[in-house]
């Protein structure tokens, strides 16, 4: 089947952004609002596909991941220093608080296993794992054998929300009438950060090309790319609908969490629920240290092995903050909503970024510069620049 070995790129970008961001953010979104904010979570999807596409098509195109094209292709030294240093911040930044909410999920997942309610410690324990795991290399292994459990996770939610029986009403009601208010604002942000996630967008051009020597395999890619993400996007959507069913709108832990998964398992849902939380946590507190790693090694030019000194204080900087941030004394679950929130705020000045390399012809010939992707692009620029300023203005 030759198909199969096509497979890899956009299926690796869908589990990265199905974690514990994902799964408590859907759940706190239907939970609270019911199906009114179906639309967030389908607006993200779309934005996903459309950006996601693009930096696969750069990958691809120039043979380099985004940070690379970005140094070697703008020739003014202050426009370069200018954006790589709006890169690395953004990236730093975000990864950072993505981190903590990394650690805290898979916190939350043990917490549930072991029926112990204090998260206090075991950042400190995730944090360790995380180091052993990223200093010797091994994290390969390790993150196939526990994105099973984390797609075994996603199907239980799919399967739950056909077997809670919406009401297609409200759901579509949720889907063509969007409603933005002061109540609601930081959940869609939330639900934005969670699913377009911008360190995904720098990854994704490492992975296509490394996958794929030609050019030629971009229909390929483009495809595997739309189906991977558009799988992801329902699997968030079935975890809305799902907490739609709890009647318990205050999302205060990971035993509200795991309400939406009782029609499925019953009692032994928080148990599962805290499985799938640590793997998915463990996970991306692996993935996104060493994200920002290779971001930073691609923005500066190190030619240096990935064992070098400067590699690996970029990944234990932000592995040493998610812990540190995970520990503070506040509710999990703010934590987890505050890291999936920066991500948003962030997204737009790396959409901006993606936009205009893709419009460059001196990077991207015009044979493979589609003008009904331009448009869209800007559409989710516009809609990401006044969505962040408004939460800005909400925050403030």
């Amino acid at each position: 089947m030759k198909w199969i070995r096509d497979i890899g790129p956009g299926v690796l970008i869908a589990a990265a952004f199905i974690g514990p961001g994902t799964v408590t953010l859907c759940t706190i979104a239907g939970a609270s609002f019911g199906y009114s904010l179906i639309w967030a979570i389908i607006l993200s999807t779309f934005s996903t596909i459309v950006l996601q596409e693009m930096s696969l098509r750069i990958g691809l195109v120039t043979r380099m991941n985004i940070a690379e094209v970005i140094r070697t292709s703008i020739k003014s030294v202050f426009l370069n220093r200018i954006i790589i240093l709006l890169i690395i911040s953004s990236i730093l930044i975000g990864n950072a608080a993505y981190e903590a909410g990394n650690i805290t999920g898979a916190s939350l997942g043990i917490s549930a296993i072991i029926n112990n309610q204090s998260t206090n410690y075991f950042p400190i324990l995730i944090g360790l794992i995380a180091f052993v795991i990223l200093y010797k290399g091994d994290y390969k292994i390790l993150e196939r054998s526990l994105i099973s459990l984390v797609i075994i996770m996603s199907l239980s939610f799919f399967i739950t929300a056909f077997m809670t029986k919406p009401d297609l009403n409200s759901l579509f009601n949720g889907v063509f009438n969007p409603k933005v208010n002061s109540d609601n604002l930081i959940i869609i942000l939330g639900l934005i950060g969670t699913t377009v996630v911008p360190y995904n967008i720098f990854l994704h051009s490492s992975l296509v090309s490394e996958k794929w020597n030609s050019i030629h395999k971009l229909k390929t890619a483009r495809l595997e790319s739309f189906i991977s993400i558009f799988i992801g996007g329902l699997v968030s959507l079935s975890i809305i609908i799902t907490a739609a069913s709890v009647t318990n709108q205050n999302v205060s832990g990971v035993i509200d969490l795991a309400k939406g998964l009782e029609p499925l398992y019953g009692k032994f849902a928080i148990y599962f629920l805290g499985m799938g939380l640590f793997a998915s946590g463990i996970t991306s507190s692996i993935t996104a240290p060493l994200a920002a790693a290779y971001v930073a090694k691609s923005c500066f030019g190190w030619n240096d092995s990935l064992k070098s000194r400067k590699f690996k204080s970029v990944w234990i900087f932000i592995l040493i903050v998610g812990v540190v941030v995970s520990m503070i004394d506040i509710n999990p679950i703010e934590i987890i909503k505050f890291a999936q929130l920066s991500n948003s705020l962030l997204l737009p000045i790396i959409a901006i970024i993606l936009f205009w390399l893709i419009n460059n012809n001196n990077i991207i010939n015009s044979k493979y510069n589609y003008k009904y992707q331009n448009v869209l692009g800007v559409f989710i620029v516009v809609i990401s620049l006044i969505l962040g300023i408004k939460g800005l203005i909400s925050l403030l």
